[in-house]
């Protein structure tokens, strides 16, 4: 396939630039794979309609939280204004980031972190002076950066959370911007599907028999970022850190075992799960669990293994995620989804509604 087949005229109203309250408010298009059938619903339905979400499904969701990945600095030798964006951190403790301007700041260049301007804060005065050295440059074109020290510990001080580039909004709570179940530190982008989901929700549906099951994927701005090659199957993903414990793992297996349906919350929870499942021998084997890089690209004519529903936002135009979700709900399946949820006015994105595919 083409990476234009997966094209499709946006209109920019219909991206999200504030989040809707309650969470759960959002509305949910629910498409009935075996019968094409579309349902125009809210996320708060989930929880209520028995046929949606079953007594002894297993729900699988990313409980990576995001970082305060975007620094703020100034080039050492010249005083000019620059911009970080961490990226993913290497095993040699350097980081892979982004550059705000980027071709100007090459391998050599210093730079000085400072407090957010946007805050109206100062670096406090009890800390050591951070020092941010380019050692390198990416095959992508973003760099690679030595910190002088640590800086994780000095994130929530100096750096701020990041939105996706189409949000031009401030968001007024960043908490808003993290899934009520978010634990483990590590992502620069929220696994969005998971934001329609409130304490109470998840409390609803626990009552009713589903099971919740935890995985992690650290996303990186690689995962949204538009298939540049005509010819999709060229196309490269770079890793991203992912975990499936050894507790998730058990309760996949025994849902599978039984015959419970397998339901991820989101595409970064899909790629871990099919992730394990193509280190199986046999796609029946049970899962094993296993921590480390996934470069898995998921587009039409994949094999799924494991997920057998999948809940998930509206994603853009000529990206990976639209990939993905064409390939577990079908092209035409998806593309008449996607057209019926413009003609009705859906929000898209981060900040959107949702889908429900079954």
């Amino acid at each position: 396939m083409r990476t234009s087949d997966f094209d499709y005229v946006l209109p920019p109203e219909l991206i999200a630039q504030t989040p809707i309250e309650p969470r759960d408010a959002s509305r949910l298009l629910v498409l009935h794979r075996a019968t094409g059938t579309l349902e125009h619903r809210t996320f708060h339905d989930i929880g209520c309609v028995p046929t949606y979400l079953r007594p002894g499904d297993l729900l699988v969701a990313n409980e990576s939280r995001v970082i305060p990945a975007r620094l703020f600095g100034h080039k050492a030798q010249t005083g000019g204004h620059v911009e970080i964006l961490l990226l993913n951190k290497r095993t040699d403790g350097a980081w892979e980031v982004l550059l705000k301007p980027g071709r100007r700041v090459k391998p050599g260049t210093k730079v000085a972190i400072e407090a957010p301007v946007s805050a109206g804060a100062e670096t406090p005065s009890d800390m050591e002076p951070l020092l941010a050295e380019v050692i390198d440059v990416t095959p992508a074109g973003g760099r690679v950066v030595a910190f002088s020290s640590p800086v994780e510990p000095l994130l929530d001080r100096l750096g701020v959370v990041p939105l996706p580039p189409y949000i031009h909004t401030p968001l007024r709570d960043v908490e808003r911007y993290q899934t009520v179940y978010a634990r483990v530190r590590g992502s620069v982008a929220a696994p969005t599907a998971g934001l329609h989901f409130t304490p109470e929700l998840v409390q609803t549906l626990q009552s009713r028999g589903v099971e919740f099951a935890f995985t992690t994927l650290h996303v990186s701005m690689d995962t949204f970022r538009p298939v540049q090659e005509e010819d999709l199957t060229e196309h490269r993903m770079y890793s991203e850190l992912c975990d499936l414990p050894q507790a998730t793992a058990e309760a996949i297996n025994r849902a599978r075992l039984q015959g419970r349906r397998v339901i991820a919350v989101g595409t970064t929870s899909v790629r871990v799960l099919e992730t394990a499942g193509r280190r199986l021998q046999q796609p029946s084997a049970p899962l094993e669990p296993f921590a480390g890089p996934t470069n898995l690209f998921i587009y039409p004519g994949f094999e799924y293994r494991v997920v057998n529903a999948l809940i998930t936002n509206f994603h853009l135009p000529r990206s990976s995620l639209l990939m993905l979700v064409a390939a577990f709900a079908g092209k035409e399946q998806m593309d008449r989804a996607y057209a019926e949820a413009i003609r009705q006015r859906y929000r898209l994105f981060s900040f959107g509604d949702a889908m429900l595919i079954i």
